[in-house]
């Protein structure tokens, strides 16, 4: 957001409040997302809760990079923002219960790793998208987030259901196939 916001400003015509408010509603909207989180991971499962908060940043990022004006542009940043939310809850509690208690320390790191990694991208994207026509840079800069979303969503259906959350349902056949799969010394 931070390399989209001079070029926003600029094609929008909006004023430095809306843009403090544009950049400030996602951190309300994750807190929204992450207070929710729980409960709905709870009801779907942690990979189908980490599948909708992709949905959900997919959507809002969507929504960011066709924005005709600052509402939709609001929005999506809002949308995008409730997908944040569950994600920063879900991703370390499912990472948590699906490994072992060796390294458990290092799995739980690697979320914040994408975080880091994703946001130093994201400042590289802008960068390079800069020079484009303004009508196209800042749309690209906030629209481009949806791919790494959808790759998440993908890429979460591939991994087990997490243990911990089948035994919470009474699937103890199916947990412990995946402990044993993942622990073969738990046999």
């Amino acid at each position: 957001m931070s390399g989209a916001m001079i070029f926003i400003k600029e094609d929008l015509k909006v004023n430095n409040t809306q843009i403090s408010v544009l950049a400030g509603i996602l951190n309300v909207c994750a807190l929204v997302g992450s207070l929710d989180a729980g409960r709905t991971s709870d009801f779907l499962g942690r990979r189908y809760t980490i599948v909708l908060a992709s949905i959900m940043f997919l959507v809002g990022s969507v929504l960011m990079g066709y924005a005709p004006n600052y509402p939709i542009l609001l929005i999506g940043r809002c949308t995008a923002g409730v997908g944040v939310g569950y994600a920063l809850m879900i991703a370390l509690v499912y990472s948590a219960e699906i490994s072992s208690p060796k390294s458990r320390g290092f799995i739980t790191s690697l979320p914040e790793l994408g975080i880091s990694t994703g946001i130093l991208t994201g400042y590289l994207v802008n960068y390079f998208m800069a020079a484009l026509p303004l009508k196209l840079d800042w749309r690209l800069m906030l629209g481009i987030a949806a791919v790494p979303s959808l790759g998440l969503a993908i890429g979460i259906l591939k991994m087990p259901a997490s243990p911990r959350w089948l035994v919470m349902r009474g699937r103890l056949g199916e947990a412990k196939r995946i402990c044993i799969n993942f622990h073969p010394q738990m046999k």
